[in-house]
């Protein structure tokens, strides 16, 4: 070894000898080769935030509600006629609620198109009530029985048709599915022509009719005929909160009223219910434990345990819609409509295209798993956006894409409450088992895009179902994964396993996977788990990470292990990162030494953004678009002293000396472009030239110097 190696080696390193040496090898880029990046730590930041919710949503309680749920579906025949006294006193008036009734009252019939439980039904008795009240007539409520199609629902009203009564109201639910998948070839048989034919019988009979239409393609199609139909606008919850609170509340001592209502106003409880609004139904579901409570009946904790089960009860509604399509093409509707929750419930906030491309997707894996001898198509010209949404609970609206260097205006959609979207995916895969199977190869398909706002998502959401059901996900999705021959799926895998791993139940059992999977012979499983260790999950602590990615280096001469131990440094733990580090320069092992050197070299090299986890790092998003290096002697000024020390030993031993100095060439003048960069390291360049109170030996010193002058 020549005096100037000798001087050039890190104290108690012992560098090899020239002949036997070899030189780093810059590295160039990540595992993934750029996918993932531009963009990804936006899409796992709201992708964690949708998915994971303080106290996951529990399952609809089975215990039996306090108070009569008001809401509830009305026997078939004639309504009493205190149950509509006691509408009127709970009944508020919607917007255009006398325009309704006097086009019913001119026209015999009308079809309000809105989604079950915003209080339509009321709303149409309310109407009927009133002309029936002019008349003298009764109100009556006719449910459709019939096994298809349009002719079943004339067959369903059949009965109470040839009845009909003249003066009197009379209350229909239309299926939509049903209509919807009725030959539109047929003569009369679209919706439209079914309502031409009720109008004509009950105008002859002189009655009124209040037909109640799902919102979806059917309503958005009689919507636009402008003939019977009108779109129905709930009241506000809050109004009928309040209407149903007083009624409950009524004979009770003074006070408790006003008791029931502050607990209503209680932010913990629109925490707990996790819907932006709700519907005028569920807002008189709630009234009912909110009375119970304020009476003494409900304890606070099972208020709170009541609330949280109302996004699950919806969830459950939702499927419980959709578990009798059918054969196809006639359950391709309701297929369509499951598809689209599922759909919603991982993109939840993303690109209206995105998620309406995933939903086509899945809708059609649904449909092949339903009848594996028809391969369905898709429609070319559907129902406007917001009438398909409407059926999800969704909207749309204006948002933006992260693509790293720039972000991008896009028509994003959204469920309308937090709650949501995890409630449809633990429904879908905890309560129908044959779900699962096409949900696994639609995850593990959109695994293989490349970008990151499809993967991450994708990966992510494997992570919440694997976590549910281990056994089952590790077959289906974790192992067909990692075993793929593409590099965004096995990153799909390594980031499903950690978003697993957060479940302490699963925790061990996925750390005892990566473990094996580190000492096998197969290299795709090895790049796995040194991938998902770079999550500092897996194996329950950063520590415990940085040991494995230490053991996993030698098998890919760190080229991946220190794309994971940057991840690592980019979490919330960057000391203990460094520490580790700043130990492995001083290791009689090659492969740590050029693990820690490597891992200097990225932290110079890597955009801060590009290395996201999947744990908040507040403190590092006002630097986002800096190297990382630059971003933790901002955020993090304690770093500077081991970070000085790493990127030393990189500049002055000769292995990695050329690679050193073009990485802080590149870092130095990026600084340049930026006031804020380059103070922050005119602060920390002297640092790197001191070696505590010592100057540096005079190879560093050259070596610094020929930096600054290359620049």
């Amino acid at each position: 070894m020549s005096a100037a190696e000798e001087m050039s080696t890190p104290e108690g390193v012992s560098a090899p000898a020239q002949s036997r040496g070899r030189r780093l090898d810059f590295p160039q880029g990540d595992p993934l080769d750029g996918a993932g990046q531009p963009g990804g730590a936006r899409t796992a930041r709201e992708a964690r935030a949708h998915l994971h919710i303080t106290y996951g949503p529990a399952r609809p309680c089975a215990e039996p509600a306090p108070y009569p749920v008001p809401d509830g579906p009305l026997p078939e025949g004639p309504v009493p006629r205190e149950e509509l006294a006691r509408l009127r006193r709970l009944h508020r008036a919607v917007p255009g609620h006398a325009a309704m009734r006097d086009q019913l009252r001119r026209t015999h019939l009308l079809a309000l198109c809105g989604e079950p439980g915003t209080g339509r039904a009321w709303t149409g008795l309310a109407l009927l009530a009133e002309l029936a009240e002019l008349t003298g007539g009764g109100v009556s409520r006719l449910l459709y029985t019939g096994p298809d199609g349009a002719s079943g629902v004339e067959k369903g009203v059949e009965t109470g048709v040839e009845k009909t009564e003249r003066g009197h109201g009379y209350l229909l639910e239309l299926p939509a599915d049903q209509a919807e998948s009725a030959p539109e070839s047929a003569p009369g048989s679209t919706a439209g022509h079914l309502l031409d034919r009720l109008r004509a019988h009950f105008a002859e009979h002189e009655a009124f009719c209040v037909v109640l239409v799902a919102g979806g393609p059917v309503a958005d199609r009689l919507l636009r005929g402008r003939r019977h139909a009108v779109a129905y606008r709930p009241p506000a919850a809050a109004d009928v909160l309040d209407r149903h609170l007083t009624e409950l509340l009524a004979d009770r001592p003074a006070g408790l009223l006003e008791t029931a209502r502050a607990t209503a106003r209680r932010p913990e409880l629109a925490e707990a219910l996790g819907l932006d609004e709700p519907r005028p139904g569920e807002a008189a579901r709630l009234a009912g434990y909110v009375a119970a409570h304020a009476e003494g009946r409900l304890s606070d904790e099972r208020l709170l345990e009541h609330c949280r089960s109302f996004a699950p009860h919806q969830a459950r509604e939702w499927f419980l819609e959709a578990g009798h399509p059918g054969t196809l093409p006639a359950a391709l509707p309701a297929l369509r409509a499951a598809a689209l929750r599922i759909a919603l419930a991982v993109f939840d906030g993303s690109a209206h295209s995105v998620m309406a491309e995933a939903a086509e997707l899945l809708a059609w894996e649904l449909a092949v798993t339903l009848d594996p001898q028809y391969a369905p198509g898709r429609p070319l010209f559907s129902a406007h956006p917001g009438a398909c949404l409407a059926t999800a609970r969704a909207v749309h609206g204006e948002g933006v894409e992260d693509l790293g260097d720039a972000s991008v205006p896009v028509r994003a959609v959204w469920f309308e409450g937090r709650r949501l979207a995890p409630a449809v995916l633990h429904e879908a895969w905890d309560a129908h088992h044959n779900l699962r199977g096409p949900m696994a190869r639609w995850l593990r398909g959109l695994c293989d895009d490349p970008r990151p706002q499809v993967w991450v998502r994708a990966a992510v959401a494997a992570g919440v179902l694997c976590a549910r059901d281990y056994l089952y996900g590790l077959v289906e999705l974790a192992l067909p994964l990692a075993r793929t021959d593409s590099p965004v799926q096995r990153m799909a895998a390594a980031t499903a396993l950690a978003e697993a791993s957060r479940a302490p139940e699963v925790r061990p059992a996925i750390n005892g996977l990566l473990h094996a999977w580190a000492r096998g012979d197969d290299e795709r499983e090895r790049e796995t788990a040194a991938l998902a260790h770079g999550y500092g999950l897996a194996a329950g602590s950063v520590a415990a990470s940085l040991e494995e990615l230490g053991r996993l280096a030698r098998a890919d001469d760190g080229r991946t292990t220190s794309y994971g131990v940057v991840r690592l440094l980019a979490a919330a733990e960057p000391e203990t990162v460094l520490a580790a580090l700043t130990h492995w320069l001083r290791d009689t092992r090659r492969a740590r030494r050029d693990l820690a050197l490597l891992a200097a070299l990225r932290a110079v090299t890597t955009r801060t953004s590009h290395l996201w986890g999947l744990c908040e790092v507040p403190e590092l998003e006002p630097y986002a678009a800096w190297p990382l290096a630059t971003a933790l002697l901002a955020a993090h000024p304690e770093c500077g002293p081991r970070l000085a020390e790493l990127l030393r030993a990189a500049l002055t031993w000769a292995r990695s000396a050329g690679a050193a100095e073009d990485a802080l060439v590149g870092w130095i003048r990026r600084a340049a472009g930026d006031e804020r960069q380059l103070a922050v390291l005119c602060d920390f360049l002297p640092r790197l030239a001191q070696d505590g109170d010592e100057p540096i030996d005079a190879g560093a010193a050259t070596r610094i110097r020929e930096v600054l002058e290359a620049l």
